[in-house]
């Protein structure tokens, strides 16, 4: 569409104007397009998160023959001065008394009615509109938004003030903004002390913006149907006529198209579901944009004249036409004429301070560093690694690659981080690709030497690729370590990345419908069913057999008979979950990922979320924001399990080595002598045996399913190849294709095994003629083919594994026949050469990166070897860190190897647990009681031994604010008071309402207590129980299931379930939870969770319940004949019938 009048959109919101805007950039920039517009601006509420998308979508629409300009902007929040109004938030708080901190947070949503009318200083703020002219400009506009995010000018918004303007106005261009903007606060400030108090307040605005941006500044004029508008508009033509002000207008956009209207009007209701919402916002949607009184798509020149006419006439305001119009083309001036079309610098930034002092370059500081890194390898193994050809060949060609690229400093960062995470604790062995990179090994970044494991460099870095490498670095606590680099490097360095949390599909259903007034039980019976409906559906799609798989938007919209009724029944909530679905709804953090660069803050604009620095822009599997902006992440993961192998090395250090307070230092140094990839002994056969063959699986990691558990014991691994093999495996892709029971047969079978060429043999031999690595694929094209390096083997298993572009396809036929070509010359037929690229096919959907597969079994065999060797240390390491979610399962796991769990003693518990002096027991902590404070144990530990229980109800040195009446409930609850529960009382429950229900605060009312509570007696067998199991964790198994019951059912041979024989079909057991399901026809089933004398969690699936006749008692032991299958597990199709309570 075509527009005679010039005109540019300079005031407009999209999707991330969170609740406010609707849409993405590239929706709103490709309707301006169409709309005859030749730019447009995206001005959002106080941030620049939209920034990279415009950039990316600009990139495209040029590649498209489009010329169109993109606008950097934002609508800042504004008040006069920050410090005003910091010293009038600090009274109006300590008037109220305030208790609770206001968090920062990066989702803001405007609220509209407030920003026109909010009297109140620590609400009041007006909009600001901001436009970059330049790079310079731009730049400025990061810092702003920077600063206004800072703690001392953030409550509920981030606010700038005239200061900070002054400070930062080079290269932009500021407008006066809407109905809650600088000139519409002095409208609603002084509208009622009259005209002249208008004006005045108008004009003192005028000169302090004139002062900072001189001709930049422009009065804005809107239309729309609201008479203040009109009132507002009249004073602002007044007021600039007197300083010469020039006038622009906008269409002040909020959402894409004009038929988006009604999915923004329900989009501000949803963003505003479970907060206060504003009086002006009603739940009733309009029936028609009329009601509203504006639109707010990207109008052209013509629309924009058309608005005016319209809602001049209907408010009943007369404006002089050739100054309006004049107001309309000037935003096109401005856009074509004042505003740069420039693309934001996006030249990579990575910290200098990285690279050493002296050094000439940082391809130099990084030959050094790995030079050096190697020979400390060497010196630390006795092989000497810096003299060998293979080595240093290997390491040239990898610096080669890095120097033609550029990426020296990224990896000079990347060791510095490694350097102080491991300042602070255990870091894990390596992870993905980069442990294919002998770099990342010599600079001690990854500790598993690539060449004597066969990784691949070209699975990580290629001399042709594109972006930057990514280095997943896995540490003990990456919170903690975030902090500390933030510490050390600065808030402005270091600066932990955002994520974007979006509407899905469920929340959408249940929100739309509640504003449809749609009743909640159907809409509950959609919501709870439609994946279980689409689920099978969409793995079939797939050809999944196995494993977890969660179905797309797209999928469950398919698939969903249930979901597919009610949109038929309900079109509009349809029509809206089509638009919204995917919106930004609010901002959170990246588990791992950090930017590291100098001076962040003016090379993007920081926002802040609960009072942390954080990303504006976002860096994922699904969306590529930062790279593309010269940011480059790196992720520090948390893996729990290193934690676990930091404390079982801690425990071994105390109990055996006698250090009572282990140092980081000897936590490494016990590391690096035992446990260190290059000081590991792989070929003990005991560790192998003992744990990986006859499956004693406590806490290993990578082997907590039962399923990678009997995968495991069937292959028998010897050596981490093998190991490797069926963590790699063992995943839904592979098991669909039955590639374990193959792998199996195959193993066992070596004999059988057919190799059509010795280098076939030599790469797949390790893993029995299967191609379990995606390497594998890489190095027998390399191989057998004619003229094929790694750099194309690897960009084949790509290829093979994406449908790609036609460049693409044509790439894959030319590797193709250069690999039969090279084939036939080797003296393979070539019929068994495509056999051979059809098995390659074959397998690309399945294969796994070797050298993260081998990086995380070496995790493995290090947790198999502490439970192997120090079983008491590990076992103890492994129960503290488990999560509570899981805490029972742990403990019946350390019970089924032999171990007693010692009750909790408030004198002898302690933070941990711990090991008894005997090796035989393990004593729970303090800390594994539900609801006990840190701080009440900090009481505990710092004050005892006790002695009598009025020492520990009044001792003078412990503070009883920490430890109160319900730390005291919990510990008398979980008998962890029982060593000072003396023979003044009848039993526990007397114990407890003498102590914790009446708690006395003397020693005369507790001797009064002592006497009142004695009827009280003791709690049942079956409180003392669930007592114990809801606040410790621990199930007293002793307590239902005796030994004199369990000898009884051994003499008449029923095993626990956990011995399970499939012949005999009937097993012993003890309800611990019931599941309540349905089937996808709406029939109730129920999981039950049982354990038995092995301390071990089963589940059995109960069919064709009927709640009303079947009753299962928790924590009584039961025997039942039950049906098994190793895809189904456990099952019975009668509760009534089969199951029976034995006490």
């Amino acid at each position: 569409m075509s527009s005679n009048i010039p005109f540019v959109g300079l005031h407009a919101h999209d999707g991330f104007s969170v609740g406010d805007g609707l849409g993405f950039p590239h929706e709103h920039f490709d309707f301006a397009y169409e709309n005859g517009l030749e730019a447009h601006a995206i001005t959002n509420h106080g941030n620049m998160n939209s920034l990279p998308h415009m950039v990316m979508h600009l990139e495209k629409m040029r590649s498209e023959g489009k010329e169109f300009k993109a606008i950097y902007g934002m609508e800042a929040y504004f008040v006069p001065s920050v410090a005003e109004w910091k010293q009038e938030y600090e009274k109006n708080k300590a008037l109220k008394k305030r208790t609770k901190k206001e968090e920062i947070s990066a989702t803001v949503i405007e609220d509209e009615g407030e920003t026109r009318k909010a009297k109140n200083i620590l609400n009041r703020r007006r909009h600001l509109v901001l436009l970059a002219q330049s790079q310079e400009g731009l730049n400025n506009l990061f810092k702003i938004v920077s600063l206004s995010y800072q703690s001392d000018n953030f409550y509920r918004y981030p606010r700038v003030d005239y200061e900070i303007l002054k400070q930062n106005s080079a290269g932009i261009i500021s407008t006066s903004a809407c109905l809650g903007g600088v000139y519409a606060g002095c409208f609603w400030e002084n509208r009622e002390s009259g005209e002249e108090a208008v004006m005045q307040a108008m004009r003192e605005t005028s000169e302090k913006m004139i002062s900072i941006f001189g001709d930049r500044w422009y009065g804005e004029l809107q239309w729309n149907n609201i008479p203040e508008q009109h009132e507002l508009n009249q004073y602002i033509i007044r007021v600039c006529a007197e300083y010469d002000i020039k006038l622009i207008s906008t269409a002040d956009s909020h959402y894409p198209h004009p038929d988006a209207w009604r999915d923004r009007e329900l989009y501000k209701r949803i963003s505003w579901l479970g907060k206060k919402k504003p009086d002006w916002l009603s739940n009733e949607l309009p029936e028609s944009v009329d009601e509203i009184g504006y639109e707010l798509y990207p109008k052209n020149g013509d629309q924009m004249w058309e608005a005016y006419k319209d809602y001049s006439a209907t408010a009943g305001f007369e404006y002089d036409d050739e100054l309006v119009l004049g107001s309309i083309k000037r935003s096109h001036h401005i856009a074509m004429n004042l505003i740069e079309d420039f693309v934001p610098d996006n030249t990579v930034r990575l910290p200098d301070f990285v690279v050493p002092e002296g050094a000439d370059s940082a391809d130099q500081a990084l030959k050094a560093l790995c030079t050096q890194g190697l020979l400390d390898r060497s010196l630390e193994s006795g092989d000497d690694l810096y003299k060998s050809t293979q080595y240093m060949e290997r390491l040239d060609k990898e610096l080669e690659v890095i120097e033609r690229r550029g990426f020296a400093k990224y990896f000079l960062t990347m060791k510095a981080v490694s350097d102080k995470a491991q300042g602070l604790s255990l870091v894990g062995p390596g992870r993905g690709s980069a442990a294919g990179a002998l770099i990342s090994y010599a600079l001690n970044i990854t500790q598993v030497d690539p060449i004597k494991y066969e990784l691949l460099f070209e699975r990580f870095l290629t001399r042709d690729g594109k972006g930057y490498p990514d280095i997943d670095y896995d540490v003990a606590n990456p919170m903690r370590l975030k902090e500390h680099l933030i510490e050390e490097w600065g808030k402005t360095t270091v600066v932990p990345i955002s994520n974007f949390n979006t509407l899905k599909l469920r929340s959408l259903i249940k929100d739309i419908s509640k504003l449809y007034d749609i009743p909640f039980t159907e809409v509950n019976a959609v919501t709870s069913k439609m994946l279980l409906e689409a689920t099978p559906l969409a793995k079939k799609k797939h050809g999944i057999k196995a494993g977890v798989y969660a179905p797309t938007f797209e999928e469950v919209m398919e698939f969903s008979d249930s979901l597919r009724r009610f949109l038929i029944k309900y079109p509009e909530v349809k029509t809206h979950i089509e638009a919204l679905h995917g919106q930004v709804r609010s901002v959170s953090r990246h588990a791992g990922g950090v930017v590291i660069g100098e001076d962040l803050d003016y090379h993007m604009p920081l926002i802040n979320s609960g009072g942390v620095t954080q990303t504006p822009w976002s860096e994922g599997q699904t969306v590529r924001h930062l790279e593309p902006m010269g940011f480059i992440k790196f992720d520090i993961l948390g893996l729990s399990t290193i934690e676990m192998i930091e404390q079982a090395i801690v425990n071994i250090l105390k109990r055996h080595e006698s250090i009572p307070n282990p140092t980081n230092n000897d936590v490494w140094e016990y590391y690096n002598k035992w446990l260190h990839p290059d000081s590991l002994d792989l070929g003990d056969e005991n560790v192998w045996k003992n744990i990986f063959q006859e499956g004693k699986f406590a806490g290993i990691f990578q082997f907590t399913q039962s399923g990678a558990q009997q995968f495991c014991k069937r292959v028998k691994p010897t050596n981490i190849i093998d190991l490797s093999a069926i963590t790699s495996i063992y995943r839904p892709g592979p098991l669909s294709a039955e590639v374990d029971k193959n792998y199996v047969s195959a193993k066992n079978n070596p004999l059988d095994i057919k190799y059509i060429h010795p280098y076939v043999r030599e790469v797949t031999e390790s893993t029995y003629g299967f191609l379990i690595f995606q390497e594998q694929i890489a190095i027998l094209a390399h191989m057998l083919g004619k003229d094929i390096s790694l750099d194309e083997g690897n960009m084949l298993r790509k290829l093979l594994t994406k449908k790609g572009s036609t460049k693409g396809y044509n790439k894959k036929a030319e590797i193709h026949d250069k690999f039969i070509e090279g084939c036939v010359e080797k003296g393979i037929a070539k019929q068994e050469a495509e056999k051979l690229w059809g098995t390659f096919e074959y397998f690309s959907g399945y294969g796994f990166n070797k050298s993260h597969a081998i990086s995380y079994c070496f995790i493995s065999y290090q947790c198999a070897w502490l439970l192997n060797y120090y079983p008491e240390e590990w076992l103890a390491a492994f129960l503290d860190k488990e999560p509570e979610a899981r805490k029972e399962t742990a403990i019946n796991i350390a019970k089924s190897f032999g171990y007693k769990i010692e009750p909790m003693n408030v004198n002898i518990s302690n933070t941990s647990w711990l090991v008894s002096e005997d090796g035989k027991s393990l004593i729970q902590p303090l800390t594994s009681v539900k609801g006990l404070g840190e701080k009440a144990v900090e009481q505990i530990v710092a004050h005892r031994p006790f002695a009598t229980i009025e020492e520990f109800l009044f001792h003078e040195e412990i503070s009883y604010s920490k430890l109160n009446k319900k730390a005291l409930d919990v510990l008398i609850r979980s008998q962890a008071l029982n060593c000072l529960m003396d023979d003044r009382f009848s039993g526990l429950k007397h114990f407890w309402s003498s102590v914790a229900v009446d708690r006395p605060k003397s020693l005369k009312k507790f001797l009064e207590n002592v006497k009142l509570y004695k009827p009280e007696g003791d709690f049942s067998e079956e409180e003392k129980i669930e007592f114990l199991a809801s606040l410790t964790g621990g199930f007293p198994i002793h307590k239902v299931a005796s030994l004199e019951l369990i000898r009884k059912l051994e003499e008449k041979c029923v095993p626990p379930i956990s011995s399970f024989d499939v012949d005999l079909q009937i097993a012993w057991f003890i309800p611990r939870k019931i599941n309540v399901k349905k089937t996808k026809h709406g029939k109730e089933y129920w999981i039950v969770e049982v354990i038995d004398s092995e301390n071990k969690v089963t589940k059995i699936k109960c069919w064709g319940v009927r709640p009303d006749k079947d009753k299962i008692f928790l924590n009584r032991p039961y025997m039942s004949r039950l049906e098994y299958s190793d895809q189904w597990g456990f099952s019975t199709r009668s509760v009534r019938h089969n199951f029976k309570l034995l006490a």
